[in-house]
């Protein structure tokens, strides 16, 4: 219900993981900011200026990793600067239009910026928490009860998609679906260094091999995995969205359909459970291993205030 009317949901696979970057205006750049301590020298040197970052959604994945890592350097997405939501496809153009100062974004609107020379990738967000969860295949939880089989069926068929996308020999013609105007409908040149994960900095002539950049199936990256959507929830606590739910383990039992993700995985041959990572270990030292969710929200140095609620389930 954050921002809308409360519908019951529950997510039964993880379609993608990674994909998004960080990409500032060139203008920083020419300022001297190529990192995380170089951005953060540049706002203390311009305080009377007004900073301004894009993100998808508040409730989006680019807002929470964004904000992580502005946070593990010091400074405060709420305080320092601006975010402010914009759809993906106009990131460039309020880039170019100079509305913002960067955006975190999925690509390939990272790579059209750094090709149109109007930004700079300064990071990617696999790069603050490797495999990190991206987009998930989400039903209303009256449906799924309603249609089980073709709740299956769906999950079963996206699954095959995952592993189609995962393999090599199929990226070139997936390019070329996604550059017609119906879908994502930009050049393959902005399209390709996101599928092959080799990115142009727009650092000089830097570029980046990234492994594991975009994710689909590999390493049984479907399968809904409770730590990572147990972060989730500190998140939209952290940064003020909801209250952090004091009966967080049945809101989890409720939104995650582990059963329905290993029947589907089962009828294809597939293994039918996550891995178990451990934690989730961010670049910047930092660890979630979900123990005690609200200890960690308490630990961060750089959050609004925590509130706690106990949330009314639906009756399943």
């Amino acid at each position: 219900g954050v921002g809308g009317v409360p519908v019951p949901l529950i997510t039964a696979l993880t379609l993608s993981r990674g994909g998004n970057a960080i990409t500032f205006g060139r203008r920083l750049l020419e300022r001297g900011v190529q990192s995380l301590a170089d951005f953060r020298q540049y706002l203390n040197h311009t305080p009377d200026t007004v900073h301004t970052l894009g993100v998808v959604h508040p409730a989006s994945m680019q807002n929470f990793l964004l904000r992580h890592w502005l946070a593990g350097g010091g400074v405060d997405p709420d305080r320092d600067v601006t975010l402010t939501v914009i759809p993906p496809p106009q990131m460039v153009a309020h880039l170019k239009a100079g509305n913002i100062d960067g955006y975190c974004v999925g690509e390939p609107w990272n790579s059209r910026a750094v090709r149109e020379q109007l930004g700079f990738i300064v990071t990617t967000t696999p790069e603050i928490l490797p495999s990190h969860i991206e987009k998930v295949l989400t039903v209303r939880q009256d449906w799924a009860q309603n249609y089980p089989r073709t709740h299956v069926a769906l999950v079963k068929a996206l699954l095959e998609a995952c592993h189609y996308c995962d393999q090599p020999q199929h990226r070139s013609e997936i390019l070329e679906w996604l550059a017609q105007p119906q879908y994502v409908g930009v050049a393959l040149e902005d399209l390709q260094p996101g599928w092959t994960g080799i990115l142009q900095r727009g650092i000089a002539d830097e570029s980046q091999a990234l492994t594991g950049f975009h994710q689909f199936a590999n390493g049984r990256n479907t399968c809904p995995e409770r730590l990572e959507h147990l972060w989730i929830l500190t998140q939209m606590a952290r940064w003020g969205l909801c209250a952090f739910p004091r009966n967080w383990v049945s809101v989890l039992d409720q939104v995650l359909d582990s059963e329905t993700y290993a029947l589907a995985a089962r009828e294809l041959g597939l293994p039918d459970r996550a891995h178990d990572r451990g934690a989730l270990l961010f670049a910047d030292g930092s660890r979630f291993d979900g123990e005690d969710p609200v200890a960690y929200l308490e630990s961060v140095a750089i959050r609004q205030d925590l509130k706690l609620q106990e949330y009314r389930l639906s009756e399943v």
